[in-house]
């Protein structure tokens, strides 16, 4: 029997939810090394400034996790998401892992299958993809790299109270993902099997053009995986 591929999204760790900080080291420790890849798909942490973040022993901490599956053999890729856009090269070497571009094309028992964070397609909040747009432009990102982190850390604050104020007055359908923007995906990448997070809804949903898998979320200790195994898909539980 193979070795599964197991994927993850949406941990958001940080030091102000420890009880998934610690079901993070269990997973790691425990069903990751079991995987012959894992795949991160963004959102790993809450946020990141840069990675001279690294400095903090919490975040090098949960990156040394990551580096001890790589270290055990499993093959770790990492995709960016909203929150931890800014992955850099002293990242993927502490953490002895890939980065991805969102979206990416892998292939697994011959098929292909397409990989995003998941946050693109969320085409229906038209303030979060201008948003988007302004985070994701080359210049925009050089700068903030290159201002103090203690200015970037009061920044990503506010911007986060903002967020959790403007989220609360949103209807939920607009922050899920556009079902018009998913079938053009599908198409214009020539896939049958799409798998994202971000939405923190997990489920499998047939679409016209394919079928489509939402990875769970973690909080509170609570989150679960998706993995592909030689009996087929299963969203699993923690």
């Amino acid at each position: 029997m193979t070795k599964p591929t197991i994927f993850i999204s949406d941990l958001h760790l940080s030091p102000a939810d420890m009880a998934t900080v610690d079901a993070f080291a269990r997973f790691m420790a425990s069903t990751a090394r079991t995987a012959d890849s894992l795949y991160i798909l963004g959102d790993l942490f809450e946020y990141w400034l840069g990675d001279d973040q690294l400095a903090e022993p919490f975040y090098a901490e949960q990156v040394g996790h990551i580096a001890a599956v790589a270290a055990s053999g499993v093959k770790v890729y990492f995709m960016a998401g909203n929150r931890d856009i800014l992955p850099g090269k002293d990242f993927a070497l502490a953490a002895q892992l890939q980065i991805l571009p969102d979206p990416s094309i892998i292939h697994l028992n011959g098929s292909p299958i397409l990989l995003a964070h998941g946050d693109r397609y969320c085409t229906d909040d038209l303030a979060y993809q201008r948003f988007r747009r302004i985070t994701h432009n080359p210049v925009i990102q050089w700068l903030w790299l290159h201002l103090p982190r203690s200015i970037r850390t009061q920044q990503v604050a506010k911007l986060r109270a903002k967020s959790q104020q403007m989220n609360q007055s949103k209807a939920k359908a607009i922050m899920d993902v556009n079902s018009a923007a998913i079938e053009a995906e599908l198409i214009r990448s020539g896939v049958a099997t799409m798998i994202h997070g971000h939405t923190h809804r997990p489920a499998r949903h047939e679409q016209q053009h394919g079928v489509r898998w939402v990875l769970p979320d973690w909080h509170a200790g609570q989150g679960g995986y998706l993995q592909l195994t030689d009996a087929g898909w299963e969203l699993l539980t923690l």
